[in-house]
């Protein structure tokens, strides 16, 4: 009985001053059963069992029996994933800056063995340890890839802490930072960084726009200049088009009148229409005089028609030949020369009769 009580005394002033040192007690999800020879383990734990003070074997969830007084359970270690917070803890970055940061620790354990003897309390010893890794890391880093790199640092730790811990029997799964505090002034100054950097991007953006903008409205002035120019050389070619269509069709209708006034004066009393046309140009002529200068040039006999009539048949004679006796009337190309150039000769003398 005293032997008892004193065992009894011995382990609450050892839980007493683990209490006071900020260790985690061991963590044990039955606590330590006593043997009665049948024991039935539950699953997702490990029993480890001493033989007269010696590592003797692990039970297996399931039924187990165990020799009175010879064995005796001494750990028994959870196979579940553990979660451990990690406490807050200050760290100094690669650029001098004090941080207070803490996480989230997720391990298992994965040889109850190494668990049991290989470390007196595994998870104080993980989280001392992942307090180490993470001071070492931030030490690594500057405070802008602090923020950006937590991915890469929560990898870093995870590796650091299964390297050290594989000793142990116990794998790190992943580990995560929970919070991340900087100095009041610090901040100040991130928050007058990052607005610089939106004005900065504001002003870019602005004078992208403007740029954008002044280009469009050059592509649009051109596009305007190429087409307008486009628009006037087929006015152009079309105008031109249509002269050309306009002339022709003068000379077409010019060389049908031609020819059907030379086919009529090869025709009865073909001299008398000649005369009859001659007599109302020259009426038409003088009907005119004086509308457009006032300086007047009047032949002599201006009143007598008949004498200016037969003077321009005479030309008309003069410059036409009688065609030979017996000879076709026909009109040929060139007998249409002719009769053209006899009109032509005949516009020259009415001229001369009204500058007369």
């Amino acid at each position: 009985m005293l032997a008892r009580a004193a065992r009894g005394t011995g382990a609450l002033l050892l839980r007493g001053s683990l209490q006071a040192s900020g260790r985690a007690p061991r963590r044990a999800s039955s606590g330590l059963p006593r043997n009665t020879v049948v024991l039935f383990v539950p699953q997702q734990e490990a029993w480890v069992v001493e033989r007269m003070g010696r590592f003797h074997r692990i039970l297996e969830p399931g039924l187990n029996i165990l020799i009175p007084v010879l064995d005796r359970i001494r750990y028994v270690q959870s196979l579940k994933e553990i979660v451990i917070n990690v406490p807050e803890q200050s760290a100094v970055t690669l650029d001098n800056v004090t941080l207070q940061i803490d996480g989230v620790l997720y391990l298992r354990i994965m040889d109850p063995y190494k668990a049991s003897y290989g470390v007196e309390d595994p998870e104080y010893a993980v989280t001392q340890l992942a307090q180490t890794t993470m001071r070492s890391e931030l030490g690594k880093l500057s405070l802008d890839k602090v923020f950006r790199e937590r991915e890469s640092l929560n990898a870093s730790i995870v590796d650091a802490i299964n390297q050290a811990a594989d000793c142990w029997g116990i794998r790190c799964l992943r580990y995560e930072i929970k919070d991340i505090h900087v100095p009041p002034r610090v901040k100040e100054s991130m928050q007058m960084q990052v607005e610089a950097e939106r004005r900065k991007r504001a002003t870019v953006l602005e004078s992208e726009g403007t740029r954008e903008s002044a280009i469009n409205v050059a592509e649009g002035k051109k596009q305007a200049q190429i087409l307008a120019s486009e628009a006037e050389k087929a006015e152009q070619i079309n105008q031109a088009a249509g002269e050309a269509s306009a002339v022709l069709a003068k000379a077409k209708a010019k060389a049908e009148a031609i020819r059907i006034l030379a086919a009529a004066l090869t025709q009865h009393n073909g001299d008398a229409a000649a005369s009859l046309t001659v007599a109302e140009q020259y009426v038409s002529a003088f009907s005119k005089l004086a509308k457009d200068s006032n300086t007047i040039l009047l032949p002599s006999n201006a009143g007598d028609v008949t004498s200016m009539v037969a003077q321009a048949m005479g030309v008309y004679g003069a410059l036409t030949k009688a065609p030979a006796p017996g000879a076709p009337h026909s009109v040929s190309s060139g007998s249409s020369r002719d009769v053209q150039s006899t009109d032509a000769s005949l516009d020259e003398e009415l001229d001369r009769v009204k500058l007369s």
